[in-house]
This record gives structure tokens, sequence and C-alpha cells, in this order.
């Protein structure tokens, strides 16, 4: 930070003497709020060209190539269906067609679940294009989410051919379109989650080892494979299960998938709330720690 400070006293110093320094800023210094956003805007181009080519990328050199973005889900889905459907049996009271749960539970949380493990290095990861170029860091959460973004495509067309062709079938609904908005709130909660976890990660690179553990805490405790809410009945279990964002999302998608029904507006306020309150916090959160992510010593 003294290197910045000094920065910033030969740009003052130049403007006493009467020069220009319209073009001059420190490298690495946090630019006001406003900067920042227009910077990202005007790099939209180019968050958008890295994202997708890592995703077309990612299994060039496999033989079936871009078809294991579908194959994956599908074989992730199917995996935990007959593990816990079929071989263990899982508690299943009330539910008519477990297959369509269980597939809804594992596809639609593996998004959430990547931003939780993946986040806390996902700057080390991009740390040579850090030090080459000079970019709003929030360009690289945001890539990341995007990427994810368009591998969840994948896995929603897997989900929903999936729960159609699976006995008990599931018959397609005008309520389907509400995944679009679900969508919508679960890249807004992943993207937050990144932002916080991408800080935190740089800081303390033990963050990622923790961050598995929380998955699978988090997976066993928002009903992704059994539903939770039926079997831990404690008014305070049940509380914390209710305000779990990514309990209510899961349960907003299945309801729409699976029943055909709108999901309650209680549902939309928790995960909306959550999903606004931590993309706006994940981001001022980052964007406070802007300068210190060139920093050699991290």
């Amino acid at each position: 930070m003294s290197e910045t400070r000094t920065a910033r006293q030969i740009v003052d110093a130049l403007q006493a003497k009467g020069f220009r320094t319209d073009g001059l800023s420190s490298v690495g210094a946090r630019p006001d709020l406003g900067e920042y956003i227009n910077q990202l805007w005007a790099r939209r181009y180019f968050i958008w060209m890295d994202a997708r080519h890592r995703v077309l990328s990612q299994n060039s050199r496999n033989r079936l190539g871009s078809a294991w973005l579908l194959l994956k889900p599908i074989m992730d889905a199917a995996f935990f269906f007959v593990v816990f459907g079929l071989i263990l049996k899982v508690q299943r009271e009330g539910i008519d067609n477990f297959g369509a749960y269980i597939i809804i539970g594992v596809l639609m949380f593996r998004a959430t679940a990547t931003s939780v493990t993946s986040s806390p290095s996902v700057l080390a990861s991009g740390k040579a294009m850090i030090r080459a170029f000079s970019f709003p860091r929030a360009a690289i959460p945001i890539s990341a989410v995007l990427r994810d973004g368009l591998q969840m495509i994948w896995a929603v067309g897997a989900m929903l051919v999936m729960i159609a062709v699976i006995p008990p079938f599931v018959t397609p609904a005008a309520t389907w379109v509400l995944i679009l908005p679900l969508l919508a709130l679960q890249w807004m909660m992943n993207l937050g989650i990144t932002f916080i976890l991408a800080r935190v990660g740089f800081r303390f690179p033990d963050t990622a080892q923790l961050m598995s553990f929380v998955s699978r805490l988090l997976m066993y405790g928002s009903g992704v494979i059994f539903p939770i809410d039926q079997i831990l009945t404690h008014p305070v279990a049940s509380a914390i299960i209710e305000a779990n964002p990514v309990f209510q999302m899961l349960k907003m998608y299945r309801a729409v998938l699976m029943e055909g029904a709108l999901p309650a507006a209680e549902s939309w306020m928790i995960l909306g709330g959550w999903a606004a309150g931590l993309l706006l916090f994940g981001f001022l959160f980052f964007w406070r720690g802007e300068a210190s992510y060139g920093d050699e010593q991290q």
C-alpha cells in the first residue's frame, strides 16, 4: 500500500505543476465503485468469450469431446438414483416420483456445490493473468460462474429429458418456464458465493480444503437426496432448514417440474433475498480487496 500512496503523491505533484494526468493511475489500485462497474461492463465481451472458450475446450482431448457436458450429469444423476433410490431405498414417504425427486436434487445442486468448492482457488488459478494485465479482477469470478452456467444448460436439458422418460413419467407443464427465473436466482446466489470465497480463499488458501466438507454438509442438509424436512422435526432444526436458500431452491424446482405448481411466495422471498443479498455483499466484499489480488506474496 505504501507504493500506491507514493504513486498517488507523484500524480498530485504533477497536477500541482500543471501537467495533465488524465491517463495516469496506480497499477493494482482499487478504482471507485462506479468506475469499477464501468470497467467490468467494458470487458463484457472478453468475459463471455473466456467462459465460452473454456467450456468448449475443457473436453477437447477426450474422444467424445463436448458430449461429456451431457453425459456427466446423466451419469451423476443415475448413480445417486441407483445407490440411494434402488439399493439403499432411502426414506421416500410422501414422494410419488422418487426418481424425478433425486434427479432434480442432484443436478440442480451441482452448480451451487461447484461454486462452493472451486471459488477459493479461482484467483490463484488466474494469477498469471492478474500479474500480466490490468483489468478489474471481478472479471475472473464472473467468468467462472458464467462458465458453470453454460455447463448447467446441458444439465438442465438432461434433467428435463430424464424426468420425462423415467417411470413414473413427469408430463411437461406450463410451470416449467419458471425454471428460467429460478436459474437466474441460482446464478446470482452462486456469483455472490464465488465473490466471497474467492477473496477469502486468496488470503487463506486452506479455505479450499474446508469447502469440500461444507459442500457435503450442505448437500445432506438441503434435501438433495432425501426429504430432510420430514426427518428433522425439531422446531429449531426446521427453522434452519426453511431458511436455507438451497433447500428452498430445490423445493421450488421440484414444485414447478414435478407438481406443475407455483412455488409459495415465501419461498420466492427467501431465495430472492439470499440471492440479492449474497450478490450485493459479495461484490462489495470482493471489490474492497481489489488492490491486494496482485500481491507477490500471495
